[in-house]
């Protein structure tokens, strides 16, 4: 696919020879040439060239004057249009540095000088080496090169956007990681030359600190670990590799197993996005006096993209997890409604109930608040309201429901009252246009809000996220309501919720809850409002006239979440759904766009609900958008596409 802003990263542990650095550079190029060819930045380890564990032979005059060559060879033989960072000992003024070099197209471009210099337990690193802030100069001479030498500085690659920063193994333990510093000075990739040893649980603890500072700092981080070919007099060092990316693992590589190089693909417009959106996290004022060195690689075109994309990015796809996101996001919902209820001294609710997913579990939240509260059950006003469209298994669904609740259930046909409706607007019931279908729609919200009224109630809506996005409710029909519990839950979603209520359920022994809310998830989604079918079935199904929900929700995670641009949308729904024709998701992206863009003016003044993921509509602070937007921009892009 497009390459688009995806970051190829590698992490590295290779074969150490102690004290030899010919042959540890001899590795090290191997380990280059063997390198997937779009690889665009190495790290390998601290010290890598001289390797980490030759303790005295530091002072070894020999050894440092090796180290300094073999790192000019590095450089020289090194593949083209390639980044590296390495670990190399240097003697930088009157001190010896343990340091990272930055290479890039045979030329060293700068060096990264370590800050913390550990001196406890198992480590002697002061014997020998002294921190950045010992350093009186800031240069270095290097193949007849001047080269800056800084704990600040930042190597930033002009075709990509890649902005690197480096930190040296203990830079990452302390209170504020040096790369903290890093990123507050705009890098959004942070690379560790480490060498830490092994002991139990540290492998745990380690990966919590790349993965949370991944998050802290909303960049990626690249941590390359010295591998078990070090001395073992005293340690065991396990080449625990780690690439994360805003809080995410990408890959790692363990003591259990090991492997000489991990790869990671970095999106650098997901960190871009969530910075711009973010702020706060980088608002601490940054030092001033970073060096910044630019280089510029070549462009690549094209990836193959070994990222995994989730299918369904709102589902947990292990069923554990799963079962336990949806008890979570069930349990905020009621306890949204609970605090409404108690804050405005109301014991009541009405809801209309079809016998579909969403009320469903609009239905299970209100129970689950009502118990909350110790509300009596029977103050829940269940109305089922049977039109021209209802079906049997969705009447029947919905009494079944009420009944197992406890709610007070009632009946309330709108064939009557819309007829009489369309004699007064001249409508002919034959003519199945929108004017049919919303007309009961707005019926039965009349009828609610008039109940809500006579039992000194609050209306339910049952309406999700989905359904916002695109626009898929009546304006001012079931759009409207005095709460909205499932207002920032997907479709995609909504059936998980209610099967996980419907699996526990079947733990406890309520077989006939856990079977009328089976079925439930089985019944095609659909508003209803059209005639059934010869056979009584469901003829107006949502999705044949939309599309599938599970290609919306892609689209609305990535679009809202990542604000990721049309056509990559779609090359990602490719392969996140390689058994769907192209043709078709080509068709629900168009359709997906065209509503999105028309429909905010429902969004603009959607009743209050409470939120339980990273995405929601609210107009009082999650999304604000101009209801008379212009669309063109977007929907040219997916022209383009072939």
């Amino acid at each position: 696919m497009k390459r688009f802003d995806y970051y190829k990263v590698a992490a590295c542990s290779p074969n150490v020879f102690i004290a030899d650095p010919k042959k540890n550079t001899d590795e090290l190029l191997s380990i280059m040439k063997e390198l997937e060819k779009d690889t665009q930045l190495v790290v390998f380890p601290e010290l890598a060239i001289s390797g980490y564990t030759c303790q005295d032979l530091f002072y070894e005059d020999i050894l440092l004057n090796a180290c300094k060559e073999q790192l000019i060879r590095l450089a020289h033989e090194m593949p083209d249009n390639l980044a590296c960072v390495v670990g190399v000992p240097l003697v930088v003024g009157n001190i010896l540095a343990n340091c990272a070099a930055f290479l890039f197209n045979h030329e060293i471009l700068g060096i990264y000088v370590k800050s913390h210099i550990p001196g406890y337990n198992e480590y002697y690193e002061p014997r020998w080496f002294s921190p950045a802030r010992e350093m009186k100069t800031k240069e270095i001479i290097l193949d007849g090169c001047v080269i800056p030498v800084s704990d600040k500085i930042l190597f930033h690659d002009r075709a990509t956007s890649a902005k690197i920063g480096i930190e040296i193994c203990e830079d990452l333990w302390v209170a504020i990681p040096t790369s903290s510093y890093h990123a507050l000075a705009g890098a959004n990739i942070l690379a560790n030359c480490s060498a830490s040893n092994e002991v139990i649980a540290k492998d745990s603890y380690r990966k919590e600190l790349v993965v949370h500072q991944s998050a802290a700092t909303y960049s990626a981080y690249i941590y390359a670990s010295a591998g078990c070919d070090e001395s073992s007099s005293d340690l065991v060092f396990s080449g625990h590799d780690l690439i994360a990316e805003n809080g995410k693992l990408l890959s790692e590589t363990t003591l259990y197993k090991p492997k000489k190089i991990i790869y990671g693909q970095i999106d650098l417009q997901h960190l871009k996005t969530d910075r711009l959106h973010f702020k706060t996290s980088l608002e601490e004022r940054g030092s001033n006096d970073y060096i910044e060195i630019e280089y510029e690689s070549i462009p690549l075109k094209e990836i193959d993209l070994i990222r995994e994309i989730e299918a369904y990015p709102f589902v947990p796809r292990d069923i554990d997890q799963r079962i336990e996101r949806c008890q979570k996001i069930l349990t905020i919902q009621a306890c949204g409604l609970a605090t409404r209820l108690k804050k405005i001294h109301c014991e009541s609710v009405v809801i209309g109930i079809s016998g579909g997913l969403d009320s469903t579990l609009a239905l299970l939240v209100v129970a689950k608040a009502f118990d909350m509260l110790h509300y009596n059950p029977k103050n829940i006003h269940a109305i089922t309201m049977p039109g021209f469209g209802t079906t049997n298994r969705t009447k029947s669904n919905a009494q079944k429901l009420m009944e197992i609740l406890g709610a007070s259930d009632d009946e309330i046909s709108i064939a009557k009252g819309v007829r009489q409706h369309f004699e007064d607007i001249g409508h002919d019931e034959t003519i199945h246009d929108i004017t049919y279908e919303n007309s009961q729609a707005r019926y039965r919200t009349m009828l609610l809000m008039d109940l809500a009224n006579k039992y000194n109630a609050i209306v339910i809506g049952t309406g999700d996220l989905s359904e916002l996005a695109l626009g898929w409710c009546t304006y001012n029909g079931d759009h409207m309501s005095m709460y909205a519990v499932n207002a920032s839950v997907p479709k995609t979603l909504v059936r998980y919720i209610v099967e996980s209520v419907a699996i526990k359920a079947q733990q406890e022994g309520n077989v006939d809850l856990a079977t009328v809310l089976l079925d439930i998830c089985d019944t095609p989604v659909s508003p209803e409002l059209l005639p059934p079918s010869n056979d009584g079935t469901i003829a107006q199904k949502t999705e044949e006239v939309l599309g599938s929900y599970d290609l919306h929700d892609f689209f609305l995670y990535h679009m809202l979440r990542f604000h990721e641009r049309p056509i990559k949308i779609f090359e990602l729904c490719k392969i996140a759904f390689p058994h769907i024709q192209e043709a078709t998701i080509k068709n629900a992206i168009k359709t997906f766009y065209r509503r999105f863009f028309a429909q905010q003016f429902k969004r603009n003044c959607m009743p209050d609900g409470v939120k339980v993921g990273s995405i929601s509509f609210s107009p009082r602070g999650d999304w604000r958008m101009p209801s008379d937007a212009d669309r063109t921009l977007w929907l040219s892009e997916l022209e383009q596409i072939d």
